[in-house]
């Protein structure tokens, strides 16, 4: 795989603003791998391009290649999938604080049409 693929891993990255230690553990990889492919150092493994594209609805056509969309879901299914990920790791009590809060900005917002 080309240069250019390391290149349009990084600029998935940048896209999305995530960190390269959170980028490289929704693929389980180490971020210092991450940055050496992101500098050329390193080649990209099929397997790393299939991670990539499932964890982040990449376009694996548009990784591979430069051709087409770089995403192939909205972005809203990207914050939604960084919520899911942090709820996951919260302890239960503020996995509660957390769903109150949601509901009580809910409120709000309707209050506000």
């Amino acid at each position: 795989m080309s240069d250019d693929v390391n290149e349009r891993i990084k600029q998935v990255r940048a896209n999305l603003n995530i960190s390269q230690r959170d980028f490289a553990r929704q693929i389980y990889i180490s971020q210092t791998l991450l940055g050496s492919i992101e500098l050329g150092n390193r080649n990209v493994s099929a397997r790393t391009i299939q991670l990539i594209s499932t964890a982040f609805n990449v376009n694996k056509n548009w990784l591979l290649t430069g051709e087409g969309e770089m995403l192939t879901a909205p972005a809203v299914d990207m914050k939604l999938s960084s919520l899911i990920e942090n709820f996951n790791q919260l302890e239960d009590t503020l996995k509660d604080f957390l769903l109150d809060q949601s509901k009580s900005l809910l409120k709000i917002q309707k209050g506000k049409k």
